[in-house]
């Protein structure tokens, strides 16, 4: 999938309190000041259950049970994009819906531990899962305007420190290197190699049997292909619209189309960003080897 989205904003003063959920990554280009890389989904997962053990040593030091829930999938963290282009992945999931059912489905365990606790108790476990709103607070800036906070004080954030080495440092590194696209999004969705793109995607749809100008045209319309039927008939509808706009992707200009003019438009700003971006893959790969140790796996 392509995660490149044409909507704009900024957030501000944005709380980040999370022992579980991420931001949506923000992989589609790479910078060329450094010799680093994205992490792979696979290996992102293994991070993921890094963070967990060390979150629950850190619980179990304090005198806290915590249990490590279900963690996400490879296809789970593929999953976030505005353009199919997996063929693979459509075929196993069409665009999505079993798997966002299924998270929503997940229960959170040491929530429900701390909500069944007196509210005293249950507060003190929270803060120090995910540390105190009223406690100091490290706060990045965001490139596209505002900022996001997070407590400097908590098992979350002493997991993350370990993991990467240096959470402060990672913490406003991952924040600038995963927020680059609002700077570009709507330049991007207006250039004409990219509008000339999504045309030939949209005759390669239509050549398919499905009359649909943009791949948000298409997701709009799956509502009104589904209705009426049972939900194995319906997710066979979305798997094969799905796979015809990925196969449509790969088939015409639009994959190779996006993934360019997005390394383009993020070269442009490696002078201002570009040192948060190699630091951000840096420690990433120094957390995925820490990860490795941790766990006694490879991805």
């Amino acid at each position: 999938m392509i995660v490149i989205s044409t909507a704009v904003g900024c957030t501000t003063g944005t709380d980040e309190q999370s022992g579980s959920a991420q931001p949506q990554r923000d992989t589609s280009a790479k910078s060329t000041r450094s010799q680093g890389r994205e992490l792979t989904a696979a290996e992102e997962v293994l991070v993921r259950r890094a963070e967990q053990l060390l979150i629950k040593e850190c619980m179990t030091d304090k005198g806290y049970p915590y249990r490590i829930g279900p963690l996400p999938t490879v296809d789970d963290l593929k999953g976030n994009g505005a353009f199919l282009t997996d063929v693979g992945w459509a075929r196993r999931n069409g665009y999505g819906s079993r798997l966002q059912a299924k998270a929503q489905k997940i229960d959170d365990p040491n929530g429900a531990y701390a909500n069944a606790l007196p509210r005293e108790e249950g507060t003190r476990y929270t803060d120090a899962l995910l540390g105190s709103p009223s406690s100091a607070m490290l706060t990045a800036e965001l490139p596209a305007g505002g900022t996001v906070r997070t407590p400097r004080d908590s098992c979350l954030t002493e997991a993350r420190g370990r993991l990467y080495g240096d959470f402060e440092t990672w913490f406003r590194a991952e924040k600038t290197a995963t927020n680059l696209t609002p700077l570009y999004a709507a330049d991007l969705a207006k250039n004409r190699r990219f509008t000339d793109a999504v045309e030939q995607w949209s005759v390669c749809m239509r050549i398919a049997g499905h009359d649909y100008a943009t791949p948000t045209k298409a997701r709009e319309g799956l509502p009104k292909l589904t209705r009426g039927l049972n939900e194995q008939k319906a997710f066979a509808v979305e798997v094969r619209l799905a796979v015809a706009e990925a196969t449509c992707a790969g088939q015409t200009h639009l994959t190779r189309t996006i993934r360019a003019l997005e390394a383009e438009y993020r070269e442009k700003l490696l002078d201002r960003y570009g040192d948060a971006v190699a630091t951000h893959q840096r420690m990433n790969l120094d957390a995925l080897a820490r990860a490795e140790k941790i766990t006694g796996s490879a991805a």
